[in-house]
């Protein structure tokens, strides 16, 4: 890489970047509002690499409203770096001025990109691993999509039927099924647990005699019909097919993802590290690019999911931890996860997590030191290429 000669900074926008381009001496050379349009851009990159053909780019956002600018900075071998708007809105209150301003923000980062040398470069992911972001991302979405239609299915169900929201579980199939049929307590008790086990059983419900036996059980214990309790009855029942409805939907995604992440390079390797299933194992390469040399060393690698503790200290006070507040969080559930998991199948992770307990560790203090541990793991398989190899038993000397 050359030694850039102009900095061009770019505060994204939805709708319109601000691009800012300044010399070794922080003067300004150009200063314009562009659309986020790709002939737009493109006459922007022209004008830039007229003033000099050394220039190094920084953005403020990495997603979303920039992908267009990236593409074009990449497709065209642009060198870029990428600087958080938190780094940006701390930076700025150390310039001249209070007002903020389109302009003065593509200013501070074009001004940081000539000042610091800390910034790694912005590199593509390969394709795989965009499309396991953009799967995962919306895997993520419909989770959440479903603990929010469950949260209103429970309260609409409270308001009719306090005794069978309290008996059912409704993370799982058969209790979502189970409402999509029977809502009241008088259309419970006049069916009996016999025909509701059938219906149950008809849709492969498990356990269906359990489950019919708790509803007749939930309608025995209230004889009263709450007012509005028809309407409400039929809105448990659209409720609950919508919550079915996403089950579906997650289940169709999870099988893309499976499919997509089994055709990566790493895939094999990953999977090989008891307690990294496939849908981990995806978020671990949609939130890393899938290329380790981006990250330099493992350490850094861990810093990014939120596995290194940072310094804290001043004065007298010195040896204070903490997490740090900038962190993958997606990779950092994803690599706790995981270590939860390894915990049933893997002898050298049950003994690591036994041995930080015994040292006075909580619950969560030992599972965050072995998913750290974990990613020291990883890397040198990915980095050697080689499957996960079980260490072998260490046995006493008598």
């Amino acid at each position: 890489m050359t030694v850039p000669q102009v900095w061009a900074g770019v505060d994204i926008g939805k709708e319109h970047h601000h691009c800012v381009v300044i010399n070794a001496g922080g003067e300004r050379l150009l200063s314009r509002r562009v659309l986020n349009d790709e002939a737009a851009l493109l006459e922007l990159l022209a004008d830039v690499l007229a003033l000099d053909e050394d220039v190094l780019w920084a953005v403020d956002l990495n997603h979303g409203g920039a992908t267009l600018l990236i593409g074009l900075l990449l497709s065209h071998d642009q060198p870029m770096v990428y600087i958080t708007g938190l780094t940006v809105h701390r930076a700025s209150a150390s310039y001249r001025g209070e007002g903020k301003t389109d302009a003065k923000d593509a200013f501070v980062i074009a001004d940081q990109a000539r000042m610091r040398r800390d910034l790694g470069p912005l590199q593509p992911g390969d394709e795989i691993a965009v499309d396991l972001r953009t799967l995962s991302t919306r895997r993520t979405d419909l989770v959440a999509d479903r603990t929010r239609q469950i949260n209103r299915l429970r309260a609409q169900l409270l308001e009719i039927f306090p005794a069978l929201e309290r008996a059912l579980n409704l993370t799982n199939k058969g209790p979502v099924m189970l409402l999509t049929g029977y809502q009241t307590p008088a259309a419970i008790r006049r069916s009996g647990a016999r025909r509701i086990e059938t219906w149950l059983r008809n849709r492969k419900v498990r356990a269906a005699s359990t489950l019919a036996k708790t509803a007749v059980d939930a309608a025995e214990a209230q004889h009263t019909a709450l007012p509005g309790e028809r309407l409400a009855a039929t809105m448990v029942v659209r409720l609950a097919k919508g919550v079915m409805a996403l089950d579906e939907e997650i289940a169709q995604l999870e099988a893309l993802i499976e499919a997509r992440f089994r055709e990566h390079q790493h895939a094999e390797v990953i999977l090989s590290l008891p307690g990294m299933g496939k849908q981990m194992g995806a978020v671990f390469i949609a939130a890393t690019g899938g290329d380790m040399s981006a990250f330099g060393t493992a350490d850094r690698l861990a810093g990014y999911a939120g596995l290194a503790p940072a310094p804290r200290d001043s004065g007298r006070v010195s040896g204070n931890l903490r997490r740090p507040r900038r962190f993958h969080r997606s990779l950092l559930n994803a690599m706790y996860l995981s270590a939860l998991a390894s915990l049933k199948s893997c002898p050298a992770s049950k003994a690591y997590y036994r041995r930080k307990r015994a040292e006075g560790k909580g619950h969560k203090q030992a599972l965050l030191s072995l998913a750290r541990r974990r990613v020291n793991v990883l890397w040198a398989m990915i980095r050697d290429g080689e499957c996960y190899q079980p260490p072998p038993p260490v046995t006493a000397v008598v």
